[in-house]
């Protein structure tokens, strides 16, 4: 058997789990770094995934709890949408992708993991960055820390939004 050292991950399970929806975060400066929220505007925010699917994920959320689209004022979705084409340029900039996968999962049909929370999905992918691990040992081998992930990317979210 073959062992994949994941260090980080006794911070999370050993760590203090949150309650209720870990996307109704708290937003201030104070926590910024350790939540890995990235912009802010007026009703959206951009925050690294703690869960990758590949290295630099992130997740676009309204700020206000909503289950899907239709839940959106116009102002909100204009917001959103904005606040996600914005991350998708920051992440190409920050991090050169080959391409990227964008998407909402609405319902957990569909895979929403959290469906009472709309949030939309930026994938930064890369020209082999996947091998056989995630199909053969349902494995995801991520290359950079979390910590690590957000203090290069930060720099390039730098004028997208307003500072918290």
């Amino acid at each position: 058997m073959k062992r994949i050292w994941a260090p980080w991950r006794i911070q999370y399970i050993l760590g203090k789990k949150e309650k209720g929806c870990f996307l109704c975060i708290e937003r201030n400066r104070s926590v910024r770094r350790t939540r890995y929220i990235l912009a802010e505007t007026e009703y959206s925010a951009v925050v690294l995934n703690k869960y990758p699917y590949a290295t630099g994920h992130l997740l676009v959320m309204p700020k206000r709890h909503v289950p899907d689209l239709d839940s959106l004022t116009h102002d909100e979705m204009v917001d959103l949408f904005m606040l996600m084409k914005n991350a998708a340029a920051a992440i190409r900039s920050a991090l050169s992708p080959d391409g990227m996968n964008i998407g909402i999962n609405l319902g957990k049909a569909a895979g929403a993991g959290l469906a009472e929370h709309l949030h939309i999905h930026i994938v930064p992918r890369w020209n082999g960055d996947h091998n056989f691990m995630p199909v053969i040992a349902d494995t995801m081998v991520l290359p950079e820390h979390l910590d690590a992930m957000y203090a290069r990317i930060a720099p390039f979210f730098s004028g997208i939004g307003h500072p918290l």
